[in-house]
């Protein structure tokens, strides 16, 4: 399968959800991204429909987030943990 083909996820749990091929990882092994979360996929669990998107290799959320709204599918949008300070450890200290 090529980059930019836009496929059906079928198993796990973003079953019948969209996503697009991003890049090519081993043999049968591909990065998607879409109405998925961005992650490796097993080519076994999606099933390729018609639709190609013209993005390149690895491209960024936000251009499969684009070309998505080009077709007319809403993708997953995910906002970014809010950083927060731990609370330093203290350091035991013995009582003799």
């Amino acid at each position: 399968m090529g980059i930019g083909r836009v496929c059906l996820k079928i198993a796990g749990r973003d079953a019948n959800l969209q996503c697009v091929i991003v890049d090519n990882l081993e043999d049968s092994y591909v990065l998607i991204d879409g109405q998925t979360r961005r992650r490796k996929c097993n080519i076994a669990h999606i099933e390729p429909l018609d639709q190609v998107i013209k993005i390149r290799k690895n491209a960024s959320h936000d251009l499969v987030v684009k070309s998505f709204q080009e077709l007319k599918i809403k993708a997953r949008t995910t906002k970014p943990k809010e950083k927060k300070d731990r609370p330093k450890k203290k350091r035991k200290t013995s009582t003799t």
